[in-house]
């Protein structure tokens, strides 16, 4: 007899949703969203001539920098296969970058280290890296579609939530970003080869927080991550950190005492 499928209830597929971690139901969301030129063409409508898409990747790792990357696409040239560069082989995004830094307008990538990570933040990090990226356009755009952020520029620019899986123009950014950051990654494998940088690119795999454990950090990771902080806290990191002016915490502590005596 044929092996009939059984139907799957309601409940039982609500369980299996909920088993999925967090990462896995966010690539889940992004592969249904289709990626298209929808705010690319209301920014022209808009008046718009140089639509820039600009987005960022590395916010999660714990070595290497933060890389972004800002793309003006050719309307008058489809680069067909563009989306969030997370749901593409490396070979398609290797392929896909090729085609963007050939058949684009203009493109630009910029990068901030681990040392600069530690100081101003990952997310302060990440605007600066896609500003930088955007100041290197020539021509300069006139319109910016970002990856749900807003820069510290007087262009006009347009928020969008997994805006790397809705727009063309960001996801060409996220390929370039993506596909720079991890040849950058890559060069550090055999200066670090404990951490095992080439197949995980700096991300937390089981490998790499066991490297972590036993090895301690590179000066290329990033020290004020939890997982890197928790393997070891070297005193001249935890210095550097804590690094303050005696005037400052002068300052400081008369001010608190002021404070009280009001």
């Amino acid at each position: 007899m044929p092996c009939i499928p059984r139907a799957v209830s309601p409940t039982l597929k609500l369980d299996r949703e909920k088993t999925l971690s967090a990462s896995a139901a966010k690539l889940r969301l992004l592969k249904r969203l289709r990626c298209t030129l929808r705010y690319e063409k209301k920014a022209w409508g808009g008046g718009a001539q140089l639509v820039a898409g600009v987005d960022e990747v590395g916010r999660g790792c714990l070595f290497g920098p933060v890389v972004a990357a800002a793309v003006i696409l050719d309307a008058s040239y489809r680069i067909r296969g563009l989306r969030d560069s997370k749901l593409l082989l490396p070979e398609r995004r290797e392929i896909l970058a090729m085609r963007i830094r050939e058949h684009s307008i203009a493109w630009a990538i910029a990068a901030v280290d681990a040392a600069r990570i530690d100081q101003i933040n990952i997310y302060q990090a990440s605007r600066v890296a896609m500003l930088d990226a955007v100041l290197q356009l020539e021509p300069c755009p006139d319109h910016l579609l970002i990856d749900a952020m807003r820069l510290d520029c007087d262009l006009p620019q347009d928020p969008i939530i997994h805006g790397d899986a809705l727009s063309a123009s960001v996801a060409a950014a996220s390929i370039l970003a993506k596909v720079e950051r991890d040849r950058m990654v890559c060069e550090w494998d055999s200066v670090f080869p404990a951490y095992g940088l080439a197949s995980n690119k700096g991300y937390s795999t089981p490998h790499h927080l066991a490297a972590l454990r036993e090895q301690g950090p590179s000066p290329e990771h990033r020290q004020s991550f939890a997982p890197v902080w928790n393997a070891t806290v070297p005193q001249e990191v935890l210095a550097f950190l804590l690094e303050e002016e005696p005037a400052d915490i002068a300052s400081e502590a008369l001010a608190a005492k002021a404070g009280k005596l009001a």
